[in-house]
């Protein structure tokens, strides 16, 4: 069964850029994609009273913006299978229960409300901290088309070796024929103990060593696996959030995971996904993975 790549609509700029964004990721990996709208703006509000107001109801407007969608879709990619639907349902939630049965989500940086200068929407941060697939959240005005960089970063964290995100990063890598930069970033503790004799002579080499270990392990098993793609290992001193937000300047794609542990509710991201989907100069890709 081919999973369909879902793109939240909202006839937005941000919402378009999105399925543009879809788009290409679904003919890149033949797949379906689904165009999606939910509101439960007629559960409050009532179709009756929009007609009396001479206002179009609430799903006549959503009809209006998913087909709008579609054809844009159709424009970038006339052999596109696409699936529209209109759901009664709040926003976030209507994403999630989509996100268990696709291959990813897609949403823009922000949507049609009032806060739509805020540096990302409340939907697309809710769905990137709770979603059980990988979402995209599309920063930027990147046209993935273009491929501008050919470049994917990856931010290697701690987990156990073959993490999603690793794997996730080197399958995008693969199907875009770009370069991936697996970044891990390190710092020096402000308060640490000398007690160790290779820290004692340099503390800094040390502490460089034991990222590039790290990296290495987390990528042993995605670079056999990918031996086409394209490689470059970097360790980099400093906080990881802003290693990783420099790197997007020159990225098409920055990839961070974040872990989602059984039986914990409300957003699970971290402060480096959280921050970069603030941050980013290029789109996100958010990988979930199971602690």
């Amino acid at each position: 069964m081919e999973l369909p790549i879902v793109v939240g609509v909202d006839g937005s700029e941000s919402s378009l850029r999105a399925v543009d964004w879809a788009a290409d990721e679904a003919a890149l990996h033949g797949v379906p994609l689904r165009l999606v709208n939910a509101s439960m703006w007629e559960r409050y509000e009532g179709a009756a009273l929009a007609q009396e107001l001479g206002r179009p109801t609430e799903r006549v407007m959503a009809e209006n913006i998913v087909g709008t969608a579609a054809e844009r879709a159709r424009r970038r990619d006339p052999d596109l299978k696409i699936q529209t639907d209109i759901l009664p349902e709040d926003t976030v939630s209507a994403l999630l229960s989509e996100g268990r049965n696709a291959s990813a989500l897609v949403t823009g940086s922000h949507g049609r409300s009032g806060l739509a200068e805020m540096l990302l929407g409340s939907v697309s941060l809710a769905v990137a901290a709770r979603a059980n697939c990988p979402v995209f959240v599309i920063r930027g005005n990147h046209d993935p088309q273009s491929g501008t960089h050919r470049r994917i970063v990856l931010g290697v964290d701690e987990p156990p070796e073959g993490s999603a995100a690793v794997r996730f990063a080197f399958r995008e890598a693969e199907r875009r024929r770009a370069a991936l930069h697996a970044i891990r970033a390190w710092r020096r503790p402000a308060h640490e103990a000398v007690d160790h004799p290779l820290v004692a002579k340099d503390a800094a080499r040390y502490h460089e060593s034991q990222a590039a270990e790290i990296l290495e392990a987390a990528l042993r098993e995605a670079v056999a696996d990918h031996p086409t793609v394209e490689l470059h290992r970097a360790t980099a001193e400093g906080p990881a959030r802003m290693v990783l937000m420099n790197a997007s300047a020159a990225a098409d794609l920055l990839v961070v995971g974040a872990q989602r542990r059984r039986g914990h509710f409300g957003l699970q991201l971290g402060r480096v996904a959280h921050a970069v989907l603030h941050h980013s100069v290029c789109p996100v890709a958010v990988v979930p993975q199971r602690a």
